[in-house]
């Protein structure tokens, strides 16, 4: 027999020495050649395979026809050592080229092939072990990729051959290790887990594991692995259960625990964890855990590894175990519907509150009897998994597919005859202004009122400040200087009455402020103490100058601040006259002071800081809007369910950005276990948690604790959201949330008072009833904390405190009524620690800056009362009233005419809208403030707010959900619902704002008015930066991957122009996370709605973030007001871009004017920051995911439900024992669901 010559490398010209013998080992095969031949071939290629990684990326490259060959001659050859090469150099090829490879030989049909190779190597008796080793070790190294693996191996019947295998040499572990192997990946399909459960596996695996031992350590790896994979399935999860399996399962654990010192079987220590998470995903193993003591074991072993950080994955999947087996609680209320009812004009016939008016008055909302979805028991043991699903790319169902539901078609809505009752709030469409003055072009100062405020008296810290709220719709005395708020339902003024009144009031303030310059503020230490107990009781009053003149806390009004500094005096001789003097009809007292007084900054001169310029803050943000005294009027008019009579200090004093930046919060590593380990001491250690109610809105006859370190709460103001707190340790607070009103959830926003502190303790605080599954607090966001005794101090600030922060899902049980129908359920919490800096202080706590009902009537007065009415028009008017009797006002702002002259008049009356609203969410306080930016820049008296004045008519409504500010909803209004879904048929009766906000845009259609750009301002829990949505048919179209309708679409692309203008232009904008995809839980929201029937083409929703920026000139720090302002003013200086390129030729605004306002914006904010690197302006939109955030390296469970886990991602290298960087942190794939 004479040798096949090899070709040498020398003739070789393009083609590598490994190419020679490919086609060689395929001429082998066409010509039925001798097995020699082909043994000595692929014993070359089986060389130069394993010697060269050049070999290995030729055979598997693109075009390659390597595999194809070997898998042939593996098909065809009979010769046992040919076969026993080709598997070899098939295992050098996968192992070394890790997933790629493994789905390349996939593809080219090896899993097929293979099971054949296997099934007739099974034939043979004895079957050779060299060649099942091999045969085996491929499989599990390729089967992870093919999607169809499972099912291929049950058919094959290479289950049963693996199976018999492992029983018949079970001390053979050289063959017993790749049998385990494949066993393992085959389990991953939940028809062959219950079929090897049913033949006995679990048990095998075993007589495998076992306590510590220094032999077959690999082995046991192996197997802990495949018994993971076996007991997520809930029938061999229960056989394990009756066997005692758990028990078992635990003593191994500790016995690994003890014995492996030096930490090298950290991968079979976390196996058996691994296992016994597997177990306790149904109701049965969670129980078994916790009589075998599991809960102490765990928690023990897990503090003891806290020490050594590569032990990291130990702890971390312990406290997912624990977590889960903590038993479930319920929330200590009587009901999970709020502490307050409005009883609704008209009840919904379906929906979420017709469920809630439903319910029997005996039922139990707050907790089912089951603590799991484990209703149905029975596997599914047919053929109907679909596996092609699970590693399909990304498709959300959720998104709009047919197009004639896309395309826009206006859509009247509501008759002609009835949308005319909305003529009297266009007067600018016919009024002539034949009466006005307008020849004089010379500019008003922009001045503020600036009114001398009567003597206000402060009541003091103690006992909280009591005082008849009265009837909530009684008139009071108001200052004559001030119109009636009410009055505005009743009869609304004609424009010129406006801008008479207003030319009054200006006057008037300027009498006022000439008249009294020379009043300053009086300062002093503290009270008496004989006096603060009186103080108390003392309701917020206008007192007549002259009654109390040893007492009035003087003021100056400081135009550059925001804000009004106060202080108070020592002694109080005319207290008694102050308290005598009450108002008729409803009063309103402020929240409690520092009993300590004012801690002054210098001891040393408490004489010298009387002055004002002690007490004033250099900012220069221009005018102020805020008003204490008119604020405290303005209260007296606002109508709450609760009937408050209390205001919150931060909302009195006013707010004014701090004078530095607050980056986002580094997150410590292993800050959430930590907070875990914490809650679970309360279950093993039971005998030192408190467990005390200190502040319950359900019980108003609950005692406040006496004891001088014990925290006291309030939230009993316009916006406050606490609902009970309850003492855990001595410094460490749980809190509960009130459901939004008419509804059982919605648990997020929450603003309170916090008093009695002491400084230089740590204070715990767990908001423990929130219900998002994720949140920025998990990713650098820091709650907001506003000091009184700061505020007296000159630093009148909401700031960002907390440290230790983070968001996860805690042990307290959601009941089905609260959870829409489904079982199991959980809250999560919101956990955070400050340290006060001042005792006996009053702090508030926010979950975003607050901005009342109240504090808009304020600004908006303020900006009506300070307006030039010859150089702009500006009205407010009341849309409509709402479900509690409060106003929602409208706002219209443009340039008056340049004379009465007919062009003028027209030019006037043809300018396009804008339609602007905001706040239709309360708990997105943050788009208040975007809009006040919006509304200070338009009534500015900058060049280009001039300019956009003459360009555009504005018609807003800043808050389109009056109700719900007031009374501290997240997200509805009193119906219960959330009116951003109500836009398709709103109820007038339930949802008037919306009803009428519509019947505006419908109106302008009607009469060929339709505005230029819609736009609705919200915040954004989830994610960071401003960003926007609009809607777009073709985007929507191409992420459905019809690619070929997407192309048929013909669509004007000038949604995209505004939001590419803007992040150009405004350094918290990014591109890169708008959407223009429209969603079909979307559809009736009041962007979709007012794209689709009402025809706006830009119609967007902008989105700003709760938390902060990371890209542009703000990146790395947490959003304030001043950037949220900004964002608002930008968005004005972006219409007047996207004008001049929309209409060239009609608006030859220079480019320069606009550079100029850019920069005049840009210089009121002092925040130090990197230079501004805008988001490209051609960023592809994106869909916008829930889950939006970079994961943690550290293992965290945010949105985890008990038995609802991922499988767990098989390694690459099965077969190896070293830890692996990959294994030594746990991947979060593991853990996202359990």
């Amino acid at each position: 027999m004479s040798k096949l010559k090899v070709i040498s490398e020398k003739s070789l010209t393009n083609n590598s020495r490994v190419v020679g013998l490919l086609a060689q080992l395929e001429k082998i095969n066409t010509e039925s050649a001798e097995s020699d031949s082909a043994r000595y071939v692929t014993s070359k290629i089986l060389h130069l395979a394993q010697s060269q990684e050049k070999t290995r990326r030729e055979m598997t490259a693109k075009g390659s026809t390597g595999m194809e060959v070997l898998l042939s001659t593996l098909e065809n050859t009979k010769d046992l050592q040919t076969t026993l090469n080709i598997l070899s150099i098939l295992v050098e090829l996968v192992s070394a080229g890790g997933g790629r490879r493994a789905s390349f030989l996939v593809a080219k049909g090896g899993s097929q092939i293979l099971l054949q190779l296997l099934m007739n190597a099974s034939k043979e008796s004895p079957p050779n072990e060299e060649l099942m080793v091999q045969i085996h070790s491929i499989l599990a190294k390729i089967g992870p990729k093919d999607k169809k693996f499972g099912v291929k191996a049950r058919i094959n019947g290479a289950l049963t051959i693996t199976l018999n295998l492992v029983k018949q040499n079970l001390q053979n572990h050289h063959l017993v290790l790749p049998c385990l192997q494949l066993l393992r990946v085959c389990s991953a399909n939940s028809v062959n887990s219950v079929s090897l459960g049913k033949n006995g596996v679990v048990e095998l695996m075993f007589k495998i594991i076992g306590p510590f031992s220094k032999k077959n350590s690999g082995l046991m790896k192996v197997a802990l692995d495949t018994l993971a994979a076996l007991l997520k399935s809930k029938t061999n999860a229960r056989r394990a259960v009756d066997r005692g399996y758990v028990q078992v399962l635990l003593s191994i654990y500790v016995d690994w625990h003890r014995h492996d010192n030096r930490h090298r079987n950290m991968l079979i220590r976390k196996g058996i964890l691994q296992s016994l998470k597997s177990v306790t995903n149904i109701k049965l193993g969670r129980k078994a855990f916790i009589d075998a003591n599991g809960m102490k074991i765990l928690y023990n072993t897990s503090q003891e590894c806290l020490a050594v950080r590569t032990l990291d994955p130990l702890v971390n999947t312990s406290s997912l175990i624990m977590r889960k087996c903590f038993p479930k609680n319920r929330l200590p209320l009587p009901t999970i519907k709020s502490s307050f009812h409005f009883q609704l004009p008209v009840i919904p016939v379906t929906g979420p509150v017709a469920q809630l008016y439903s319910l029997p008055p005996e039922v139990d909302d707050v907790v089912d009897e089951s603590d799991d979805n484990e209703d149905i028991d029975l596997e599914v043991e047919n053929e109907t998994e679909n596996e092609d699903d699970l590693d399909q790319n990304f498709k959300n169902d959720d998104i709009e597919t047919d197009i004639n539901k896309l395309k826009p078609q206006q859509e009247p809505g509501r008759m002609t005859e009835e949308l005319k009752m909305y003529e009297h709030l266009f007067p600018e469409l016919v009024d002539d202004f034949q009466d006005c003055d307008l020849i004089s072009k010379e500019p008003k100062p922009f001045v503020f009122e600036g009114k001398v405020r009567s003597p206000i008296v402060v009541p003091t810290a103690g006992d909280e400040a009591s005082g008849n709220s009265g009837n909530l719709r009684k008139g009071v005395v108001m200052k004559t200087s001030m119109s009636p708020e009410g009055d505005e339902g009743d009869k609304i003024p004609t424009f010129m009455d406006l801008a008479k009144e207003d030319i009054k009031d200006n006057d008037r303030t300027l009498q006022q402020q000439l008249g009294d310059p020379n009043r300053t503020i009086s300062s002093v230490h503290g009270f008496n103490n004989d006096i603060v107990k009186a103080l108390d009781r003392i309701t917020l009053q206008n007192v007549p100058s002259h009654s109390a003149p040893g007492f009035t806390a003087g003021m100056k009004k400081d135009y550059s601040l925001p804000l009004t500094v106060l202080t108070c005096t020592k002694a109080c001789p005319h207290m008694a006259t102050c308290g005598n003097v009450l108002f008729e009809g409803r009063t309103v007292q402020l929240g409690k002071l520092c009993c300590t007084g004012v801690e002054m900054e210098d001891d040393e001169d408490t004489e010298s800081t009387s002055s004002v310029e002690q007490a004033s803050v250099e900012v220069s943000d221009g005018p102020t809007l805020h008003d204490a005294d008119l604020y405290i009027e303005i209260v007296k008019n606002t109508k709450s369910v609760p009937e408050y009579s209390e205001v919150a200090y931060p909302d009195y004093f006013g707010h004014i950005p701090p004078p530095f930046k607050e980056p986002i919060l580094e997150r410590p590593y292993g800050v959430q276990r930590t907070k875990i380990a914490q809650d679970i001491e309360r279950l093993i250690h039971q005998n030192d948690i408190i467990d005390r109610v200190v502040y319950d809105l359900d019980n108003p006859n609950y005692t406040i604790p006496e004891e001088g370190d014990i925290l006291k709460f309030n939230s009993k103001f316009e916006s406050g959201n606490l609902r009970k707190v309850i003492q855990i340790r001595k410094n460490e607070y749980d809190l509960i949330l009130n459901s939004d009103i008419n509804s059982n959830h919605y648990h997020q926003w929450f603003y309170f008072e916090v008093s009695g502190m002491r400084p230089g303790v740590a204070y715990r605080f767990n908001i423990i009833n929130c219900e998002k599954s994720n949140s920025q607090f998990n990713y650098g966001m820091q709650p907001l904390m506003y000091s009184v005794q700061e505020a007296l101090n000159a630093r009148p600030w909401w700031v960002r405190v907390g440290t230790d922060i983070c968001y996860y899902k805690n042990h307290f049980s959601r009941s089905s009524v609260a959870a829409g129908g489904q079982k199991g359920k959980s809250y999560y919490t919101i956990t955070f620690t400050v340290n006060f800096p001042h005792k006996d202080d009053v702090c508030y706590f926010a979950y975003h800056y607050p901005y009342t009902y109240s504090t808009l009537q304020m600004h908006l007065q303020k900006l009506e009362s300070a307006h030039n009415p010859q150089q702009i028009y500006f009205r407010k008017d009341v849309l409509c009233e709402t479900l509690s009797g409060n106003t929602c006002p409208l706002v219209t702002i443009t340039a008056m005419p340049e004379s009465n002259y007919y062009e003028h008049i027209c030019q006037f009356r043809n300018r396009p809208y804008i339609f602007l609203s905001a706040r239709v969410h309360p708990g997105e306080t943050n788009a208040s403030w975007v809009m006040k930016g919006t509304l200070e820049y338009l009534m500015s008296n900058n060049p280009t707010a001039q300019s956009l004045r003459e360009s555009f008519i504005f018609k807003i409504v800043p808050m389109l959900n009056p109700d719900g500010v007031i009374n501290g909803n997240h997200r509805c209004s009193l119906s219960g619902e959330d009116l951003n879904r109500q836009w398709q048929s709103p109820n007038p009766d339930l949802h008037p704002t919306i009803y009428h906000a519509k019947g505006l845009l419908q109106y302008l259609a009607a009469v060929k008015r339709l505005p230029l750009v819609y736009c609705d301002y919200h915040g954004h829990s989830r994610k960071k930066n401003v960003f926007m949505y609009g809607c777009s048919i073709k985007e929507t179209v191409w992420h459905t991957n019809d690619n070929a309708t997407s192309c048929d679409v013909v669509e004007d692309a000038g949604y995209r122009t505004l939001p590419k203008i803007l992040s150009h232009i405004a350094p918290a904008f990014c591109m890169s996370s708008c959407s223009f995809v429209v969603e079909k839980s979307k559809e009736s929201t009041a962007r979709v709605v007012v794209w689709r029937e009402i025809g706006v083409q830009r119609s967007y929703t902008m989105e700003s973030t709760l938390c902060g920026c990371d890209q542009g000139k703000y990146k790395g720090l947490q959003i304030g007001t001043r950037e949220l302002e900004e964002m608002g003013a930008k968005f004005c200086v972006g219409l007047l871009r996207l004008k001049r390129l929309t209409s060239p030729l009609e608006y030859n605004l220079p480019s320069s004017l606009l550079d100029f306002e850019n920069d005049l914006i840009e210089s009121s904010c002092k925040v130090t920051s990197p230079v501004c690197s805008v988001c490209p302006g051609h960023s592809p939109t994106t869909y916008v995911l829930d889950e939006d955030e970079p994961r943690f390296l550290e293992e965290v469970d945010y949105s985890a439900e008990s038995n609802d886990d991922l499988d767990i991602e098989l390694a690459e290298n099965v077969g190896d024992y070293e830890p692996s960087a990959q294994e030594e942190v746990l991947s979060d794939s593991e853990l996202s669901r359990t």
